[in-house]
């Protein structure tokens, strides 16, 4: 018996690309999430021999239908993992929504365990179905030592992306999973799992949720923009707002009016929409620049990304009021 055969790996399958087959409606009627966790594992040539695998089929949705309150629950059910001695978890979704429940894991769960998402871009009725190797990969990097520690990680197409940085780039391309601002942390050849980049830890986010209605907004600002979208949303009754400003963090003065007056009442966070690199915070000093809004209270996102910020600042919300003080407070570590 080898060494990693005595170690135990949950597999926590959301649904998504990766369990999906043709709908009742026969062929044409598009794939739906209906593959079980136990299905999936099955499906996968060897598996079997590098671990104890336990499925579990914790929900069967498109990635874009799971919210909060059920990545908050599937959070608890890995912590109790963890409490009960499991060597790492895998979670299997849809892609779409990767990005941003892998960071959600990631600010919610301070682990040792391995962490570890994965999914599929072509579904297992296509030919060249890429969710079996991921799944393998997957598996071997929860299995491995140099895993521990890193927080939760993205394994795709036998590379390895921090939660923190990676990111969706392509509709359907099987490498569309890029971490602009670093590169990936490792990959896995040969059933070997190589790690080369450490990430510093951050402090998990604790505390039970106490708002199910935090409502965060994200908005991305383009040429001609007048601040009617930022005073609707405000107006909507959000919680809080994310701005995805243009380059450095730069808003048309319209938008900075608007900007400055929902800030008055909720937090705004200032991110970039181009996606990587950060936030500036005093290099432009005219109406609607970085400077500019930071000075009517908008809260600098740093390196974060829209969706990562509005990730994040939905978290801090739905755990209590946050005053922009506390939200400021809160962004610093990615400031």
């Amino acid at each position: 018996m080898r060494e990693t055969d005595k170690y135990s790996i949950s597999v926590m399958a959301l649904g998504g690309t990766i369990a999906m087959v043709e709908g009742k409606g026969g062929e044409g009627s598009g794939v739906v999430p209906t593959l079980t966790g136990e299905a999936l594992v099955a499906a996968v040539p060897g598996l079997d021999a590098i671990a104890h695998i336990h499925a579990r089929s914790f929900r069967q949705l498109p990635s874009a239908q799971l919210g909060y309150d059920d990545l908050d629950e599937l959070a608890t059910a890995i912590g109790q993992l963890n409490n009960d001695g499991c060597r790492g978890v895998v979670v299997t979704q849809g892609t779409d929504t990767i990005e941003e429940t892998a960071f959600v894991l990631d600010r919610l769960l301070g682990l040792e365990m391995p962490v570890v998402v994965t999914g599929a871009m072509r579904n297992p009725t296509e030919a060249g179905a890429d969710g079996p190797a991921n799944l393998l990969a997957a598996v071997r990097v929860a299995l491995s030592e140099a895993a521990r520690g890193m927080g939760c990680v993205v394994v795709f197409n036998d590379e390895i992306h921090a939660a923190r940085f990676v990111r969706k780039t392509h509709t359907s391309r099987p490498d569309t999973f890029q971490s602009p601002a670093c590169g990936r942390i490792g990959w896995v050849t040969e059933g070997r799992v190589r790690v080369v980049v450490q990430v510093p830890p951050v402090p998990a986010i604790r505390g039970p949720v106490t708002r199910n209605d935090a409502r965060v907004a994200l908005v991305k600002i383009a040429l001609g923009d007048r601040g009617e979208q930022v005073r609707a949303l405000h107006d909507a009754g959000f919680s809080g707002l994310v701005v995805e400003a243009t380059g450095g963090g730069h808003v048309p003065c319209e938008v900075a009016e608007a900007l400055e007056a929902a800030a008055r009442n909720i937090p705004v966070v200032l991110a970039s929409r181009t996606g990587s690199g950060e936030v500036l915070e005093h290099t432009y000093g005219f109406p609607g620049s970085e400077t500019d809004l930071l000075r009517r209270g908008l809260i600098r996102a740093g390196w974060l990304d829209g969706l990562k910020a509005k990730a994040l600042l939905t978290l801090l919300l739905r755990r209590g009021p946050r005053t922009p003080a506390q939200v400021a407070q809160a962004l610093a570590a990615w400031a």
